[in-house]
């Protein structure tokens, strides 16, 4: 593991634990925890639904949530306070852990989000997912994996680079790509940390063919799903998320461009995560919002 991923994991477990400090369960929400969804690594490809109680069994659309974390740090933990708000706004809430890098290598991630999307196709009788509606979060390294899955969901090309193929009858309805990475190069540019990371993100030497595959710009076509991009003032990946929109543009992708803040109110990466705030309220309304449009 790189010098910069173990500080990441130490600095972004730092900020998680003040932000989540004396959190708890809402009373209307109810929770189901730690369900295995795969077989390789029991203790980590594991799960939690998150319903609002006054649903009762009524069918909900979904979200599943893909974390962030720089592809080496994050769990279902440090995400359950922000995903069961999601749940209050009205839906099903799938938060689920996945194997990181440098530990597991790429697509390793995309293999789980796969197995995480099979699993929510099985079991949608059980915890009455409205498979018919399904929609999905990411946030910045958990963006960049949603933006490449949903290329897979589209584009044939660029699934069949992939062993592993989505489930059947499986469809993203619509997606919320939060302070995202949409083009990562693979040059070792100062004060640019990419390529460290992507060392213990990638399998083998770094190239222009193992960089291309982890770009999110080329996957998008026009049925790719609708997109709610969402960025901050202080966002230090502020600038991915405009040339996300001008691929979006380009493909006639349906889409909202948000940019949270102002120069006074300076909202920074993934500000929404905090849910204690009037900020993190408007955006994730103005998600969830997005959503319903799709409901109906």
């Amino acid at each position: 593991m790189s010098e910069l991923s173990e500080k990441l994991r130490e600095q972004f477990k730092k900020a998680d634990d003040e932000r989540d400090a004396l959190m708890n369960t809402p009373e209307d929400v109810e929770r189901w925890d730690n369900i295995v969804y795969g077989r390789t690594d029991r203790k980590v490809q594991i799960l939690d639904v998150y319903r609002p109680r006054q649903a009762e069994d009524g069918d909900l659309p979904v979200i599943i949530s893909v974390h962030g974390g720089g592809w080496v740090y994050g769990d279902k933990e440090r995400y359950q306070y922000y995903c069961m708000s999601l749940a209050q706004r009205g839906f099903a809430v799938v938060n689920f852990t996945y194997r990181l890098a440098p530990e597991n290598k790429f697509p390793t991630p995309l293999e789980d989000l796969n197995l995480v999307c099979g699993w929510v196709m099985k079991r949608a009788r059980r915890y009455h997912f409205d498979t018919e509606r399904i929609f999905a979060v990411g946030d910045s390294a958990g963006a960049h994996l949603l933006g490449l899955y949903a290329g897979i969901c589209t584009n044939p090309d660029y699934a069949s680079r992939y062993e592993f193929t989505v489930p059947e009858n499986f469809a993203l309805t619509a997606i919320a790509l939060n302070c995202g990475v949409y083009t990562i190069s693979g040059e070792d540019i100062p004060g640019n940390h990419s390529r460290q990371l992507m060392e213990d993100f990638l399998p083998g030497p770094i190239t222009e063919e193992s960089i291309e595959m982890v770009n999110v710009i080329p996957r998008i076509t026009d049925v790719y799903p609708p997109v709610f991009c969402m960025t901050s003032v202080a966002d230090l990946q502020k600038e991915q998320s405009s040339a996300l929109v001008d691929a979006l543009t380009r493909n006639n992708v349906p889409f909202v461009y948000r940019i949270f803040g102002d120069k006074i109110n300076r909202l920074g990466h993934v500000f929404h995560l905090d849910i204690k705030t009037v900020d993190s309220a408007q955006c994730n309304d103005a998600e969830c919002d997005f959503f319903r449009e799709f409901c109906f």
